[in-house]
């Protein structure tokens, strides 16, 4: 039975426990600490692994080299779930995604209410500056000793891929059948008529090419990461919710450091995470007028189909969330954070 199969929150494993005073009494004499993640080693078309590389270099500086992070791209260290085992047991960083955080903190499938943010400023604030994020950081340490270190930017808005047919409206959803990154995905389509099936990221191309979905839902830089443009025609610039995936670091480690090092990585991290949302937001209209030298067909829905996406997507939604026994108390704080009270009613 694995870490998460027997996780709870009031009851953390032996093994555990062993292993974070072990590593309190030794972390000074650290200086190599693993980052893993999804995606090509590719700064070009993963922002992941851009945001990586720069935080890599920020941290050998500002620690004078007493600290250098070992970056494994491409899931080498493992898949979301597995990877997140790890930095929970040891001193690992990990940039997980939802499928990596949902598992311990179901409380994350909150801040992916559809249309909940209409750009990148208000999505920054929501996540900088919000009571919610602010008290999910803090359940989640103590719920697993794993400490949320940022936000990160993996390319702009999702946007909805399809081999079939081109989106304009939620009708157009009608039968097909998706690729979802997790089971808040699965509702969403739903929502709208299609069908989702979970399927890892490292099996999304082939599962596109042979016809076990018809299509996915990522921003355009995943699109152009994946090729998925090689077996996908269409792509609706929905904008429906905000990508981005969650670093995270094993909370023994980071206490374990002294103070002049802990706040030296922490200072590398929020300055690595400015660069790449700026790096981020300049290149949205550069990745999706690639994909469409690539043949891919853009459709950018009328304000009145979006409007039907909102009404249609976010009250299924919040219905959604209140299966996964998520206390009214996260979806409160989420919309008031990003003032739309208006949605708890």
């Amino acid at each position: 039975m694995s870490l998460f199969q027997r996780f709870l929150p009031a009851t953390l494993t032996v093994s555990y426990l062993l292993s974070t005073l072990l590593f309190v009494g030794s972390a000074q004499a650290a200086t190599s600490v693993n980052l893993s993640y999804n995606g090509a080693p590719d700064p070009e078309k993963n922002a992941v692994h851009l945001f990586a590389t720069n935080l890599k270099e920020l941290v050998a500086e500002k620690t004078d080299g007493e600290l250098e992070l070992k970056l494994y791209p491409n899931s080498q260290l493992g898949e979301e779930q597995a990877r997140m085992e790890q930095t929970m047991s040891s001193p690992n960083l990990n940039i997980a995604s939802f499928a990596g955080v949902s598992p311990v903190m179901p409380e994350i499938f909150v801040s992916a209410i559809p249309f909940l943010f209409e750009d990148f400023e208000a999505a920054r604030s929501f996540f900088d500056e919000g009571d919610y994020w602010q008290a999910f950081d803090e359940t989640l340490r103590e719920r697993t000793g794993i400490e949320m270190l940022a936000v990160v930017e993996e390319g702009g808005f999702l946007a909805f891929t399809n081999n079939e047919k081109p989106i304009r409206s939620p009708e157009d959803f009608d039968g097909l059948r998706f690729r979802a990154m997790d089971p808040s995905q699965v509702a969403l389509y739903e929502a709208f008529g299609a069908s989702g099936t979970p399927i890892p990221w490292t099996e999304v191309y082939m599962a596109l090419r042979t016809g076990v979905a018809d299509g996915q839902m990522n921003p355009p830089m995943y699109i152009i990461l994946g090729s998925l443009y090689e077996v996908q025609d269409y792509l609706t610039l929905a904008n429906i919710q905000y990508s981005d995936q969650f670093l995270v670091g094993n909370g023994a480690m980071l206490d374990g450091w002294d103070e002049p090092m802990r706040q030296a990585f922490l200072e590398a991290v929020d300055e690595a995470n400015a660069m790449a949302r700026e790096h981020n937001e300049a290149k949205v209209d550069e990745r999706i007028a690639y994909l469409e030298e690539q043949g891919m067909q853009i459709i950018e829905p009328s304000e009145e189909n979006l409007n039907a996406f909102r009404e249609q997507g976010q009250p299924a939604y919040l219905e959604w969330l209140k299966t996964q026994d998520i206390e009214q108390r996260w979806i409160d704080m989420a919309l008031d954070d990003a003032g739309m009270t208006q949605l708890a009613q």
